[in-house]
């Protein structure tokens, strides 16, 4: 991986410093680019909430082999992990790489580990292009963005006819500045909206961009499979909490209803379980699967993700955690 990394950081100069903690300290408000918007404090959130939990160290138990399999959404994966739904590698990542070695890479290399990646949209036709081939050669879930015409509907059906079982809608690119600058129709959804747009769709449909217990509650209200408590990776609407910090109140209110999924700032294994154990289901890695995916194309990522097994394996162990279901609150830390 320090190849890896280091490669990477020549490729996308101007655009990621392949930082040795990827925090949002150094690209604050780098958007374009791999920051976050503003201040950077949405992204900085993210990191601060998930260093902030801390783990009850355990090792008198029989939790020698954790099982890190799980079953969401229709898919079988090896450890709760999916790659996060980022596009755009001329805009956002320096543009060494084009989009179609991009999502080769990321879905190419999820799959080759047993995971599943998901593939973005954007507003050059190349984006969704590359998006639905790779989605059709390897897998995946391809997420449209909240566009406010027919190209909403037109590139949903393109998604089905792709293969996809599973799409989704990242609601929370509604405010995304590249959009925006482009001059492109995207806005937010009401539950009416949505109902129609999910019983239209033959596929099970994740919202993305959930921050609070009432907009899930209206997630299952419309009809949706799952959602992605996710603020974007702070690049739509600075000074927001970190996913973190709001995932225990969201997963109160619709656990067992939805499938609950949830990115912003996951970098190690460590930060999977944590996730796991304030009531997630699974999570999505976006900032470092993208850097393994420029830095080592396919290879690369599954690099990376060999690291996160491995790390999320030994956390499983110091925890007494036998599986992804046995991950609750218990292993956390509350102090006194």
């Amino acid at each position: 991986m320090k190849e890896v990394r280091k490669h990477a950081r020549e490729l996308m100069e101007g655009y990621c410093r392949v930082c040795p903690v990827c925090n949002g300290k150094a690209c604050a408000g780098e958007v374009p680019g791999m920051g976050g918007l503003g201040t950077g404090t949405s992204f900085m959130n993210n990191v601060a909430a998930l260093a902030a939990v801390r783990f009850n160290m355990r090792l008198l138990h029989g939790a020698k082999q954790p099982d890190m399999s799980t079953e969401l959404l229709g898919f079988k994966l090896s450890m709760p992990v999916l790659a996060a739904p980022i596009g755009g590698v001329s805009f956002n990542m320096g543009g060494k790489i084009t989009e179609e070695q991009y999502v080769e890479a990321v879905l190419g290399g999820c799959a080759d580990k047993g995971v599943v990646g998901c593939a973005g949209d954007g507003v050059p036709p190349f984006i969704i292009n590359s998006a639905l081939a790779g989605v059709k050669a390897f897998g995946g879930v391809p997420f449209i963005k909240p566009w406010e015409d027919k190209e909403l509907h037109e590139k949903l059906e393109r998604a089905v006819e792709a293969g996809a079982k599973v799409v989704g809608m990242d609601v929370d690119a509604a405010g995304l500045v590249t959009l925006r600058l482009m001059g492109r129709p995207v806005g937010p959804k009401t539950v009416e909206e949505l109902k129609k747009i999910i019983a239209s769709v033959p596929a099970k449909f994740v919202l993305k961009g959930v921050m609070t217990p009432d907009d899930a509650k209206r997630a299952v209200d419309a009809g949706a499979a799952g959602i992605v408590v996710s603020n974007h990776g702070g690049r739509v609407l600075d000074h927001t909490p970190g996913t973190a910090e709001v995932l225990p109140g969201v997963a109160a209110a619709v656990k067992g209803q939805i499938a609950i999924l949830v990115d912003g700032g996951v970098r190690t294994g460590g930060d999977v379980l944590k996730m796991l154990a304030l009531g997630a289901d699974a999570t999505l890695i976006g900032r470092p699967v993208s850097i393994a995916a420029v830095g080592g194309l396919r290879e690369g990522v599954g690099k990376y993700l060999d690291q996160v097994n491995s790390e999320l394996v030994q956390a499983m162990i110091l925890t007494g955690c036998a599986s992804v279901a046995d991950a609750g609150a218990r292993l956390l830390f509350k102090g006194a």
